[in-house]
């Protein structure tokens, strides 16, 4: 195991000096308490950040977030921007599930209005969103040509061609909901043929759909802005992305890349951390693919949000609206974007990966939406079955010292495999029940690999983002029912 020379710079920052390294192009910078950052010796989540360092183009630092663990090329947790003109695109730094995200919905209903009707909650969510591998709910069918339309079109042809939200959703969805620039026709038959019937679904792993009520509210101004009035408001969080379309699009342009190698004489620390440079036919291929699976993802969350809405329609016997089911935001955490940065005092074109990372705008950002100018972006944070999730608002330190990116979650401590050693099924729906949490999942399997012991203390990880400077933490809540595929 490689020995690292951290400097800690301030409370929670800690670098990799360049020199480290005679490849590297930039330190390495870490935010992370001591024991998180002992945690990602452990593994290679430091190496692959020193690996990501030696990208063509990167400016500044390879970021690596509070809830960095290993992943595929990129650590997840993982942020690198490159030059927008002499820089490289690596699919291992946007990873497999384009555009997995998180959104937030809120209600004006309290716990105790809740409660009572829990369950009956949960088996209707369970039954209206499927969940589970290769889940597709069957009254819901597209053709191949509207499947190419939600490429293009995201979560907006969802509303307009099947009334699945309601305008004003828009507004609240990073991208407006679509992306610029989609592509299908760079998309395989494979890929299409995959996402055709899993529009709507949550999928298998570590995607949820969770019930929660308000337990702290660390800044109410942030708070009233997003519509939370109190400690008790209930919420619902929902954790996906593009299901079997984006992950075929990774793996297909994967295989383009590798190619992509050996016709530039590219030569890696790492193959995973396979990439062309940007202007390449190569990049500029997989861009147009890549983007057509984030609007897929866009698309996906905006589906189960109406039938989120329908389903509490249904318990409650109350129309959404007036149950003022509205959005609070939508965000992307494995994506990479063109943005405009200052690097040495210059603005800059770069190209943002941000792989199990969030976007974290400050107040006032250009590309913010109107109703969240005066207090900063909504950065949402789940955390695991029975523990908390936050929701943290844009830092104004964040731009300079993260490329304006937050954690996108707690981060894994434990592998799957090694949590279903470890930990059985029925112990685990016991100890959530006496918590108060109701579990409801397609497999016993699943419940074991996302126990809340695989993954690192939510609280820390909010905790670090805003003691340096890339969020503040504004709301927390805690899970009354989860939905697992």
């Amino acid at each position: 195991m490689p020995t690292f020379p951290f400097i800690e710079k301030e409370r929670y920052i800690w670098e990799i000096p360049r020199n480290y390294r005679h490849d590297m192009r930039v330190p390495v910078r870490i935010y992370a308490t001591k024991q998180q950052l002992d945690k990602m010796t452990q593994d290679r989540t430091v190496m692959q950040g020193v690996n990501v360092a030696t990208l063509p183009g990167i400016q500044k630092f390879s970021i690596i977030l509070p809830d960095g663990h290993q992943g595929y090329g990129f650590p997840i947790g993982g942020v690198a921007a490159v030059d927008g003109e002499e820089g490289v695109i690596s699919p291992g730094g946007v990873g497999y599930d384009i555009n997995c995200g998180v959104r937030v919905i809120r209600t004006n209903l309290d716990y105790n209005d809740v409660k009572p009707k829990i369950k009956e909650l949960a088996d209707v969510l369970f039954k209206n969103v499927p969940a589970g591998l290769g889940s597709r709910r069957r009254d819901f069918n597209v053709t191949r040509n509207e499947l190419d339309k939600i490429a293009i079109e995201g979560a907006r042809y969802i509303i307009s061609k099947f009334g699945l939200g309601w305008d004003e959703d828009i507004e609240r969805i990073e991208e407006y909901g679509a992306i610029e620039g989609a592509d299908p026709s760079y998309v395989s038959d494979t890929a299409k043929r995959r996402g055709l019937n899993q529009i709507g679904t949550l999928g298998s792993g570590n995607h949820f759909l969770e019930i929660q009520f308000v337990d702290k509210i660390f800044n109410m101004e942030m708070a009233k802005a997003m519509g939370i009035t109190h400690e008790g408001q209930v919420v619902i969080m929902v954790h996906c992305g593009s299901r079997g379309y984006g992950h075929q699009v990774c793996s297909d342009y994967l295989k383009v890349m590798d190619r992509a190698i050996r016709k530039y004489g590219i030569k890696l620390p790492d193959r995973e951390l396979a990439y062309a440079p940007i202007k390449s036919p190569e990049t500029q291929q997989y861009l147009k693919a890549f983007k057509s699976a984030v609007n897929f993802a866009f698309a996906n969350r905006q589906a189960i949000s109406h039938w989120v809405r329908q389903s509490f329609e249904k318990v409650f016997k109350t129309d959404a609206d007036k149950l003022d089911m509205e959005i609070i935001y939508d965000v992307a955490h494995n994506i990479v974007k063109p943005e405009e940065h200052i690097v040495n005092g210059k603005r800059k074109l770069l190209y943002v990966h941000r792989k199990g990372a969030t976007r974290s705008l400050p107040k006032g950002h250009p590309l913010l939406p109107k109703v969240y100018k005066s207090i900063g972006q909504p950065v949402l944070i789940p955390g695991s079955m029975g523990t908390p999730s936050y929701i943290l608002i844009g830092h104004p330190k964040s731009p300079d010292r993260s490329f304006a990116s937050a954690p996108h979650g707690s981060g894994r401590l434990l592998s799957r495999s090694a949590a279903k050693r470890m930990y059985r099924g029925e112990q685990i729906i016991r100890e959530l029940t006496q918590q108060g949490v109701i579990v409801r999942a397609d497999s016993m399997a699943t419940i074991t690999e996302e126990v809340q012991y695989a993954y690192k203390d939510s609280n820390e990880v909010a905790m670090v983002a805003e003691v340096a400077g890339l969020a503040y933490r504004a709301v927390r809540m805690k899970p009354i029912a989860v939905v697992k595929g």
